[in-house]
């Protein structure tokens, strides 16, 4: 017998005896050298060209023992077993089909009952995504739903391990990207940070999270890591300290803030949830981790998850069809003024939300008169805050831009244009703009006003276009206008760019190449800013707009004629 032979039986014989019932009551991972004698036999079947087929299946009842009694002495480890099933799971991957092993039922039994408790541990975790790496093709193509269906799972390697695993996975992320996990997974994304949280929280509570399947709070009797996490978050104390409120009180919370962080712990998606963040225990942990230093782990997720969402975006409009894009897009202007509060966290996300939504406009216009209802909404919702604001500006200017949806949806611009007509008079009406408050103080007086001026001119501007891209808008355009130039509030620019489109107005051909749609189609050949100089040969084009919106008085400075403009005839 061969050296070669020799090491294939002592490996065999090793498996074997590991995989007997007899030893059930052990834990397969206790024994160090059970992986490596996994590892070898693998190592044979791949390298065995002539007897691979023989070699595994020798070999597969006794991994196949060994995997299910692996997972079935999870409830109580004395090690971790994530290591060890994932050698026998790229086992199954690699020589499923000799001896006609579904390799999918063992995935999931996998994330169900290993990831799902070791997913804390840094060395399980990172051998995990490079499991999921080296079998990415393979997983994608046979197991299409396999990494859609566990996102939230994944999101918690991620979540608590941080930085150092951050470029593994962002190499798995997008098989996370499918139709039926598009929509859930973009709020599990913005709510990384709020997931850290309620890690830390957890582990706090109960101790290490390894080892200790998260997932079982909901099917427990008595969560009591819940009711430690929900009871610390509201009275500042654990369970055991006895403090807090009456009895009848306690069980109240409890019931209103249970579904809120059983939804953000999952480990499976179920489909897109809605999500109470204005509920009592929602506003008492982010008010808890705004007041207390941040953990490095949280500060890691805090840069983490903008990049992830820089992902997300360009899977979007690249592979998502414009269905699933238009159901997203109200969920991102829902969610644009509920975010973690850090600052820094809250600008790149919101940049990166109001740019997809714009580009997703820009791709399909019809969609600003799909969402016409939502679009509504936010407009009247500008008062309510700065970012609201912020967002009912570039909702404005999208509405401008793309003739609220193109000439054929004259009925959904009409209800824009008047929902437009609504915020500008009562931005006329009012002094005030953004949070009400009893008593300003000269800075944010001024911030006020500054904001109030940036949306009325955005207004008006989405005014003047809507009214040149929908002709039998004009007269009411006109009206509302003429108000704003009379006003004369405090800052001219307003009003004088009313002025200066009033005075566009008069020149339907000169306001259509200025203020036009911004993609020649629907019968305007022309992008907005551009004339056809072309016919100036044989047609009049009069007043030629050089300086009547760069708030110029008087004449015109220039000394060409316009022979040196139109094409000479030959």
């Amino acid at each position: 017998m061969s050296d070669r032979e020799r090491d294939w039986d002592f490996y065999l014989r090793t498996v074997s005896n590991s995989a007997r019932d007899s030893s059930f009551a052990n834990d397969p991972a206790s024994d160090p050298s059970l992986l490596h004698a996994v590892k070898k036999l693998c190592d044979f079947c791949r390298q065995e060209e002539k007897s691979s087929e023989d070699l595994v299946a020798r070999v597969y009842p006794h991994i196949n023992k060994l995997f299910q009694r692996s997972t079935a002495s999870l409830s109580q480890p004395t090690s971790p077993n994530g290591i060890l099933l994932l050698v026998i799971l790229q086992f199954f991957l690699d020589f499923g089909e000799v001896v006609l092993h579904d390799a999918d039922p063992s995935l999931r039994t996998f994330f169900r009952s290993c990831l799902s408790r070791e997913f804390a541990d840094p060395v399980v975790a990172a051998a995990t995504l490079d499991f999921l790496n080296v079998n990415k093709n393979k997983l994608l193509f046979s197991f299409p739903n396999l990494l859609p269906q566990f996102f939230p799972l994944l999101l918690k390697l991620i979540a608590w391990n941080g930085e150092k695993l951050e470029k593994a996975f962002l190499k798995v992320f997008p098989g996370l990207v499918s139709p039926g996990s598009f929509l859930p997974l973009f709020p599990s994304l913005v709510d990384l940070p709020i997931l850290v949280v309620a890690l830390e929280k957890v582990e706090r509570s109960s101790g290490s999270l390894i080892g200790s399947s998260i997932a079982s709070i909901q099917k427990s009797a008595a969560p009591e890591m819940l009711l430690a996490l929900m009871d610390e978050a509201y009275t500042g104390s654990t369970i055991g300290d006895g403090g807090g409120d009456s009895e009848s009180e306690e069980s109240s919370t409890i019931d209103v803030a249970d579904p809120v962080f059983l939804e953000l712990l999952k480990d499976e998606n179920d489909g897109l949830a809605e999500r109470h963040w204005t509920s009592p225990g929602v506003a008492a942990v982010l008010q808890a981790a705004t007041n207390s230093p941040q953990s490095d782990r949280l500060k890691q997720i805090l840069n983490i998850t903008p990049r992830l969402l820089d992902m997300y975006f360009t899977i979007a409009l690249r592979d998502a069809n414009n269905s699933l894009i238009c159901a997203l897009i109200p969920i991102l202007m829902a969610r644009n003024s509920t975010l973690f509060p850090d600052k820094n966290y809250m600008y790149e996300v919101r940049r990166r939300l109001l740019e997809f939504m714009l580009a997703s406009f820009q791709r399909s216009p019809d969609f600003i008169a799909l969402l016409k209802k939502p679009i509504v909404d936010r407009l009247g919702e500008a008062y309510d805050s700065p970012e609201k604001t912020e967002l009912a500006l570039q909702l404005c200017w999208a509405v401008g831009e793309h003739g609220g949806g193109g000439g054929s949806h004259k009925d959904a611009a009409r209800e824009l244009f008047e929902s437009l007509e609504l915020l500008l008079y009562e931005n006329l009406s009012s002094s005030r703009l953004g949070l009400r408050q009893e008593s300003i103080n000269s800075d944010s007086s001024n911030f006020r006003k500054s904001s109030q001026s940036r949306l009325l001119c955005f207004v008006i501007t989405a005014i003047a276009k809507l009214a040149t891209y929908h002709r039998e808008l004009l007269p009411r355009a006109r009206v509302a206008l003429g108000k704003v130039a009379r006003s004369r509030i405090s800052d001219s620019r307003v009003w004088r760019r009313a002025r200066d489109y009033l005075g566009l107005m008069d020149d339907p051909a000169i306001c259509l190449s200025v203020l036009g749609p911004s993609r020649p189609s629907h019968g305007y050949p022309h992008n907005p800013g551009t004339v056809n100089w072309n016919d100036g040969g044989t047609k009049m084009i009069a007043h030629i707009p050089f300086y009547i919106l760069g708030e110029q008085e008087g004449p015109p400075f220039h000394d060409f004629s316009f022979t040196d403009i139109l094409p000479r005839r030959r």
